[in-house]
């Protein structure tokens, strides 16, 4: 960049608008894309302070978690905590209306574990996925667990909630040990989609879905994320996603 660009650049950076910036350095406005800037700091101290709140009352919606970050001295507003405890794919958990009417194109699966037995391994998975801060960002965890031993069978990181994560899990899970009689997950989309369901049928699994709403169906992985937070992710932050896969 030539010096008399260098100082349109600076004008228009203050005087004009992302047209005449691109205009002053001689690029075509149509190759100017804006780069994501990712969460303010603010915002990833308050994911924290969610997270451990859900992790400890998984019960309070937006307006308890938006009480509970003003209790701490935190001047929120509701919008701004909905935002990101969707960002972080939490949600409260309590009864909800229409509990049997599933989302458009998706199949309903009974939940079969209600007072069943599970005698031995390899009978029952089960998986989940949930948000796992770090010291900058945050990433998404998913694992698959064996019910009878509680024993974690595959896992993975992801900064996204894409369902690619979630498959490689599952066919991790699958390459170790025999597929089960019944794998139970929640109705969260990923779960619930195409891609995985049809990867469950063909190894001849029966699918199992919690109700809306009812973290205690999955009360096993639930117990697993309870116990990688507390004793593990809380007390040392990762730096980055490699540390973080150390650490896990």
């Amino acid at each position: 960049m030539t010096v008399a660009q260098q100082r349109a650049l600076v004008q228009a950076g203050t005087e004009g608008s992302v047209a005449a910036r691109c205009q002053a350095v001689g690029l075509a406005r149509s190759s100017y894309y804006y780069r994501p800037q990712g969460e303010t700091a603010l915002n990833l101290q308050l994911m924290r302070l969610l997270d451990e709140e859900y992790t400890r009352h998984s019960f309070k919606g937006v307006v308890g978690m938006r009480d509970h970050l003003r209790l701490l001295g935190y001047a929120v507003n509701e919008k701004r905590v909905r935002r990101l405890l969707r960002l972080m794919g939490l949600q409260a958990v309590y009864p909800k209306p229409r509990l049997s009417v599933p989302g458009a194109g998706v199949t309903r699966y009974p939940y079969l574990l209600r007072e069943r037995a599970v005698a031995a391994p390899n009978e029952v998975w089960s998986t989940d996925i949930t948000y796992i801060p770090m010291a900058r960002g945050f990433l998404y965890l998913v694992a698959v667990l064996d019910w009878h031993s509680r024993y974690v069978l595959s896992w993975g990181l992801s900064n996204t909630l894409d369902v690619g994560f979630c498959l490689t899990a599952l066919a991790e899970a699958l390459r170790q040990q025999p597929a089960p009689y019944i794998f139970n997950s929640d109705q969260g989309s990923q779960f619930t989609s195409a891609a995985f369901e049809q990867a469950l049928l063909a190894a001849g699994c029966q699918i199992s879905r919690d109700g809306r709403g009812r973290a205690t169906d999955n009360a096993f992985v639930e117990r697993l994320w309870r116990s990688v937070k507390w004793e593990c992710v809380y007390l040392n932050p990762a730096e980055d996603g490699r540390h973080l896969y150390q650490q896990l």
